[in-house]
C-alpha cells in the first residue's frame, strides 16, 4: 500500500538548509572578527614592542652622542695640552741652544776679532763683526768646525771697511747649530774640550788703536 506524505517537507528542508546556512556564516563572521582582531593584537603588540626597542635606540644614541662630545671635547684637550708641550719643549730648548751659542762663541772667538751682530733663524746663525785681518776669520772658522755645539761655517762676505781712522775687514759668516753626542756627564761637570778647539777667551777684543 502506497503512503502519500501530505506535510510540506521540502519547505521544512528549505528552512532548515537556510537556518543551518546562516549559523555556518555567523559562525564564520565571529571567526572572521576574532581573527581579525588577535591578528590587530598581536600587530599592536609587536608595533609596540618595537617601538619600545626604537625608544630604547633613541635614548642610547643620544647618550653615545653625549659621550662623542665629551670625547671630541677631551681630543680637543689633548690636542692643545699636547701644543702647549710642544710650545714649552720648543721655548726651553732654544733657550738652551741660545745659551750653548753664546757660550760657544765666547770660547771660540779668536783675539783681534768682536762681533757687530748675532742673528738666529732656525738652526742657522749669521754672524757680522770686524777683523784684525782674514787669518783672524780663518781661525774662527777653524774653531767653529771643532765646536761641540757649532757646525758648517761659511763665510758669505768679507771687506776692507774704515772703523775708528783706521782699516778692518768686515765679514758676515753662516753657521748652525748642532747637538754634541755627549754633552754634561752625571754630577755637573763640564763637558770636555773638543781637541784643537780655542783657548777660552774672557771677552771680544777690538781691534787695536
Amino acid at each position: 500500500m502506497v503512503r502519500i506524505n501530505l506535510l510540506p517537507h521540502r519547505e521544512q528542508k528549505r528552512q532548515a538548509r537556510q537556518r543551518t546556512f546562516v549559523s555556518v556564516a555567523i559562525g564564520l563572521a565571529v571567526l572572521g572578527v576574532a581573527v581579525v582582531g588577535l591578528v590587530h593584537i598581536i600587530i599592536a603588540a609587536r608595533i609596540d614592542n618595537q617601538n619600545n626597542r626604537n625608544a630604547l635606540l633613541t635614548t642610547e644614541i643620544a647618550k653615545l652622542d653625549e659621550q662623542i662630545k665629551e670625547i671630541d671635547k677631551l681630543r680637543e684637550q689633548t690636542q692643545a695640552l699636547l701644543a702647549r708641550k710642544q710650545i714649552v719643549e720648543t721655548l726651553q730648548a732654544n733657550r738652551t741652544e741660545a745659551v750653548h751659542l753664546l757660550d760657544q762663541l765666547v770660547r771660540q772667538l779668536p783675539d783681534g776679532l768682536y762681533l757687530r751682530s748675532v742673528k738666529q733663524a732656525g738652526a742657522t746663525v749669521t754672524l757680522v763683526g770686524y777683523a784684525q785681518s782674514n787669518a783672524r776669520v780663518s781661525t774662527l772658522m777653524r774653531n767653529i768646525e771643532s765646536s761641540p755645539w757649532l757646525t758648517a761655517p761659511e763665510l758669505v762676505e768679507i771687506k776692507s771697511v774704515p772703523l775708528d781712522k783706521q782699516k778692518v775687514n768686515e765679514f758676515t759668516l753662516n753657521l748652525r747649530l748642532k747637538q754634541p753626542a755627549a754633552t754634561t756627564p752625571p754630577g755637573g761637570a763640564p763637558a770636555a774640550r773638543v781637541p784643537g778647539a780655542a783657548s777660552p777667551a774672557p771677552a771680544a777684543k777690538g781691534p787695536k788703536a
